[in-house]
């Protein structure tokens, strides 16, 4: 019997945000169950954090570009992210017959961290995933719905970008595709065409002549840094790339 190809699925929290996003997500990641794939979801968060914490007056405070994560700011993203955030995704993929299992980093310490800078507080990149634990619930059929929030080795929560964890995730997974959801098909060539396949040498092409621009730069050095992490494919993609098996794949 061939083995069932393991797919991480990044979504962000402002696709989330989205009326009607969640529901079409959901019926996507069940096309990909149908291709006889396992999935395994790995979300951020949106607009609600922002609202939150201007709601508790806490105040956005920024070094270098990076949000500061300070205690109440941490357990504010805590609330949302693997609260509001994970249990609206898990229901709306248990409404399309998924078999949804929410957690975060910090449950059964499924992703370790370590701070990234201490200016920043709580704001930590992983360093180390059971990758055995998630593989035993793919192995019972069940769709890990993953938030980033994860657990430092002190013992702290700590807030960490999503695309990151998607990224370990995937790696140490040895998954045979990492997808991050965007609302575009893929990076586009100079004639505005779809690219199929991307090589991480013609990416940088792309975006060195000025073909690839804009928000398609992040997105397409996103996807190059799961690259280098050790996932063999990694896919830029929307909601129909996804449930059609389309869209801009990377890889080495």
């Amino acid at each position: 019997m061939t083995a069932r190809k393991v797919h991480v699925i990044k979504v962000g929290g402002n696709e989330l945000d989205i009326p009607g996003f969640a529901a079409a997500f959901a019926s996507a990641v069940a096309a990909v169950c149908r291709r006889g794939e396992r999935p395994v979801v790995v979300h951020g968060g949106g607009k609600e954090l922002t609202e939150l914490l201007d709601a508790l007056n806490i105040p956005a405070r920024f070094v270098d570009g990076l949000r500061v994560t300070d205690a109440r700011t941490r357990d504010a993203a805590l609330m949302v992210l693997s609260g509001l955030a994970n249990k609206r995704l898990v229901a709306a993929l248990r409404a399309h017959g998924l078999d949804a299992l929410g957690v975060s980093g910090v449950d059964g310490e499924l992703v370790q961290v370590v701070p990234i800078a201490p200016e920043l507080a709580y704001v930590g990149k992983p360093s180390l995933v059971r990758a055995a634990l998630i593989a035993n619930w793919l192995a019972q059929g069940l769709t890990p719905v993953i938030a980033p929030m994860s657990l430092g080795l002190d013992g702290e929560v700590y807030n960490v970008n999503a695309d990151h964890v998607a990224g370990a995730v995937a790696a140490a997974l040895k998954a045979d595709l990492l997808t991050f959801i965007t609302n575009v098909v893929g990076v586009l060539d100079a004639n505005r065409i779809p690219i199929s396949r991307l090589t991480a040498a013609e990416a940088e092409t792309l975006i060195a002549t000025g073909v690839v621009t804009g928000g398609m730069i992040p997105k397409v050095r996103t996807a190059l840094e799961a690259l280098h992490a050790g996932v063999p494919r990694v896919r830029i993609t929307n909601l129909d790339g996804l449930a059609q098996d389309h869209g801009t794949t990377f890889v080495e």
